[in-house]
């Protein structure tokens, strides 16, 4: 099945009642095995578990911007060896790297914003991740942002990796989850998690752009936190704000 813009929106609408697995088990029949998990965090775990109890063929990538925390590392390859998969990991151009740093040091986001650090570091090791797939699966729920995901569909074409001669096609199975729901899937699961989550880091990214949460905030607050609280991405999902798309 060819995906277009608008038999992605009319999946979107029938399937929206679908449960999470039921989502990724349509996803890995239309695309397996160019179809990738992108995995940072515990929701994207979630899928990993999910599509190895499916059983198709699919890619697992994740993005090493080089500043992460070093239980992140250790998370990464306590899952790699857990599902047994092989994970692949992307890494910014030393190049640019060397450039931004030279020019702004290594703090110019706290000053500058972190979109010109996360494009170097993130946003075009993801591009380069996304070339060789025709559909990618992400973790992103509804209520993690209710600024930039609330709108987020089950499927979409993705609208800032995507080609006008190769559209790419872009599955939130868990968009309708809620966090107590991702948790109690870990849980009942087994599922490996990032030990930073019980030390009150609830959405994890770079370790000098993520803290933990105080009780009542908003599980994004702790992400970029200098910042205007109603732009929490980064440019992975640049279409859940599209003046990020805009200025691509």
């Amino acid at each position: 099945m060819a995906f277009s813009t608008t038999n992605s929106q009319e999946w979107t609408v029938n399937k929206a009642g679908l449960e999470p697995q039921e989502i990724l088990a349509v996803a890995l029949a239309e695309f397996s095995p160019n179809i990738g998990i992108s995995f940072s965090g515990a929701e994207d775990v979630v899928l990993i578990d999910m599509a190895v109890k499916i059983g198709s063929p699919f890619r697992a990538f994740s993005l090493d911007t080089g500043r992460l925390h070093p239980e992140t590392y250790q998370f990464l390859e306590k899952v790699r060896e857990h599902y047994g998969i092989s994970l692949e990991i992307f890494f910014p151009r030393p190049d640019a790297v060397e450039q931004l740093v030279r020019e702004k040091g290594l703090y110019s986001f706290y000053r500058d914003g972190h979109k010109e650090c996360c494009g170097v570091r993130k946003v075009e090791p993801l591009r380069r991740a996304l070339e060789p797939l025709d559909a990618w699966v992400t973790g992103q729920r509804r209520d993690q942002s209710p600024s930039t995901r609330a709108h987020v569909p089950a499927a979409e074409i993705d609208p800032a990796f995507s080609l006008p001669e190769r559209p790419l096609v872009k599955f939130n199975p868990l968009a309708n989850w809620t966090s107590k729901q991702v948790w109690t899937y870990i849980r009942e699961n087994h599922v490996p998690f990032n030990p930073l989550h019980e030390r009150g880091f609830i959405s994890i990214g770079c370790e000098p752009c993520t803290r933990p949460v105080l009780p009542g905030q908003h599980e994004r607050e702790g992400r970029w936190w200098w910042e205007d609280a109603t732009r929490k991405e980064c440019g992975l999902h640049a279409g859940n704000a599209p003046e990020l798309v805009a200025a691509r």
